[in-house]
C-alpha cells in the first residue's frame, strides 16, 4: 500500500510545515484536554465547597494511572507502526494496531475491575480522609470503575491515527469528548443544574470519553479502504517481533507514568495533613501549570510519527532538523510562560476559587512549579525522540532519574526543610537536571550514523 500524501507528509514537505502540521492539532487536542480537566476543577470550585474540589485533586493519580495503559499500547503501537510505515511494512502496521486496541481494551476492563474491588484502600492510598472519602469515590465510581475502558480506548485510538499522519482527525476526536465534557459540566455539578457535584464531574467526563471513542470507531468505518489502522480480531495475535517492538517502548512509557502516579500520590499525602484548603489549591496549581505542559508534550508526541518514519527510512538529516526545529519552537514559548504565571499567579489561582486561603496557597504553590518548564520541554522532547527511534532503555533510565533519584527524594527533603511550600520545586531540580541530560543524549543520538536493519534489508531488495 502506497499514500502519496503520506510520503509528501513524511518525506518532502518543509520540516517547519511538516512538524507544525503534526505538532499544531495535537497541541490543541493536548490543550483543551487540560482545559476540560480545569473546567472540573472550575465548575466543582463554583461550588465554594473545598472538599468537592479535594476529591477531583485527590482522584487524579488515578486517572494519571491511565496513562501508564495508554502509553504501553498507544506510544508502543504507534511508534512501532510509524517505523513500519518507514520500512514498508503495512502488514506490520495492521497487527500492531489491532494488538494495541485490544490489548488497551482489556486493560481498561480490568483496571475497573480491581479499582471496583478495591475501593476502599484506593480511597487511604490517595490521602482521602473521613471528610473527602465519600465525594472522591463518588468522582471514581464514574470516571474510573464505569470509564476506564472509554477514557483508555479513545487515548489509544488517537495515537494509532496519528502514527499514519492523520494528526488532525486524532484531535477532532480527541476534543469532540472534551467540548462534550465542558458542556455537560455545570448541567451535572451545579445547583441550577442536576447539583451533582464532584460525581457530576466524573459522569460529564464518561460520557464525553464514550462520545470519543464513537468517533474513532466511525472514522475508521469510513476510512477502512484507505486507512492502515487495523482494529479488525483476525489481526490480532502475539507474534513476537511485534510484542517486543511495541513492548519495549511502551513498557518503559507506562513505568514513566507509574512513577509520575506514585510522585503525585505523594505530594497529595505530605499536602494533606494541611487540610482540603492546601489539598484544592495544590491541585489548582497542578493543573493551571498543566496547560504549559501539555504544549511541550503535544509537540514532543506530535513530532514523533515523523521522526520514527525518518528514522526507519535512514534519513537521519530530516529526522535532526524536525528535533531541532521542535526545540526552537517550544524553549522560548515555556520560558515566556514561566514569566506569565510567576507575575499573574494570585489573579489565575482566584479565577478558579474566591477563597482567601487557597489562593494565598495557590499562589505560592504556581509560582514555585512553573519554574520548571522550559527545562521540562528539553525532557519531553528527548523522550520522545527515544520512544520515536525505539530506545525504550533510554526512555527508561530517563523515568527513574526523573522520580526515582530526583523528583521523590526531593519532595522529602523539600517538605523537611520548607514544610508545604518546599513541594513544588521537586520538580524543577529534577528537571534542571534532566535538561542538561537530553541535550547530552540527544547530541549522541544525533552523532550516531547508524541506519535501522529494515532499512538496510529493503536497500538490499531494492539493489
Amino acid at each position: 500500500m502506497e499514500d502519496n500524501q503520506k510520503i509528501q507528509l513524511f518525506e518532502k514537505m518543509p520540516i517547519s510545515k511538516a512538524v507544525m502540521k503534526m505538532s499544531i492539532p495535537t497541541v490543541l487536542s493536548s490543550l483543551v484536554m487540560v482545559i476540560y480537566n480545569l473546567a472540573d476543577t472550575y465548575f466543582v470550585g463554583m461550588l465554594n465547597d473545598p472538599v468537592q474540589n479535594a476529591a477531583v485533586t485527590l482522584a487524579g493519580p488515578v486517572l494519571l494511572a491511565f496513562n501508564a495503559v495508554n502509553n504501553l499500547f498507544g506510544v508502543g503501537s504507534s511508534s512501532m507502526m510509524s517505523r513500519a510505515l518507514g520500512s514498508k511494512d503495512y502488514d506490520k502496521v495492521s497487527r500492531s494496531s489491532a494488538f494495541g486496541f485490544y490489548c488497551s481494551l482489556l486493560s481498561g476492563l480490568l483496571f475497573s475491575l480491581v479499582c471496583f474491588s478495591l475501593q476502599n484502600p484506593l480511597l487511604s492510598l490517595l490521602g482521602a480522609d473521613a471528610s473527602t472519602a465519600g465525594a472522591t469515590l463518588e468522582y471514581l465510581r464514574w470516571t474510573v470503575i464505569c470509564g476506564a475502558a472509554p477514557a483508555i480506548l479513545n487515548v489509544v485510538m488517537a495515537y494509532m491515527v496519528r502514527a499514519e499522519g492523520s494528526s488532525l482527525h486524532a484531535s477532532i476526536g480527541t476534543m469532540s469528548g472534551c467540548f462534550l465534557n465542558m458542556i455537560l459540566d455545570p448541567i451535572f455539578i451545579l445547583p441550577w443544574g442536576l447539583n451533582m457535584g464532584a460525581a457530576g464531574a466524573g459522569l460529564a467526563t464518561f460520557l464525553s470519553n464514550c462520545v470519543a471513542c464513537c468517533y474513532f470507531f466511525v472514522l475508521l468505518y469510513v476510512r477502512r479502504k484507505s486507512t492502515v489502522v487495523c482494529i479488525s480480531p483476525k489481526k490480532f495475535g502475539f507474534q513476537k517481533e511485534i510484542v517486543l517492538g511495541i513492548c519495549g517502548v511502551g513498557i518503559p512509557a507506562s513505568i514513566q507514568n507509574l512513577l509520575n502516579v506514585t510522585g503525585m500520590t505523594i505530594l497529595n499525602n505530605f499536602t494533606s495533613p494541611f487540610g482540603a484548603h492546601a489539598v484544592a489549591a495544590m491541585g489548582i496549581a497542578q493543573k493551571v501549570n498543566m496547560v504549559p505542559l501539555q504544549v511541550a508534550l503535544g509537540f514532543s508526541q506530535g513530532v514523533m510519527p515523523l521522526i520514527s518514519y525518518n528514522y526507519a527510512s535512514g534519513n537521519r538529516k530530516r529526522m535532526k532538523e524536525s528535533i531541532m526545529f521542535t526545540i526552537k519552537t517550544v524553549v522560548p514559548m515555556m520560558a515566556a510562560v514561566l514569566v506569565i504565571f510567576s507575575v499573574g499567579a494570585g489573579p489565575i489561582i482566584n479565577a478558579f476559587m474566591n477563597n482567601e486561603s487557597i489562593i494565598a496557597y495557590g499562589t505560592r504553590f504556581l509560582r514555585g512549579a512553573c519554574l520548571c518548564l522550559p527545562f521540562l520541554c528539553m525532557d519531553f522532547i528527548a523522550v520522545g525522540v527515544f520512544q520515536a527511534v525505539g530506545h525504550g532503555r533510554s526512555a527508561l533510565a530517563f523515568a527513574i532519574l526523573r522520580k526515582i533519584v530526583l523528583e521523590i527524594p526531593m519532595l522529602y527533603v523539600l517538605n523537611y526543610l520548607f514544610p508545604l511550600y518546599g513541594l513544588p520545586y521537586a520538580q524543577f531540580v529534577a528537571e534542571f537536571v534532566l535538561s542538561i541530560a537530553s541535550i547530552v543524549m540527544l547530541r549522541r543520538i544525533f552523532k550516531s550514523g547508524d541506519v535501522p536493519a529494515a532499512t538496510v534489508k529493503n536497500q538490499d531488495v531494492k539493489n
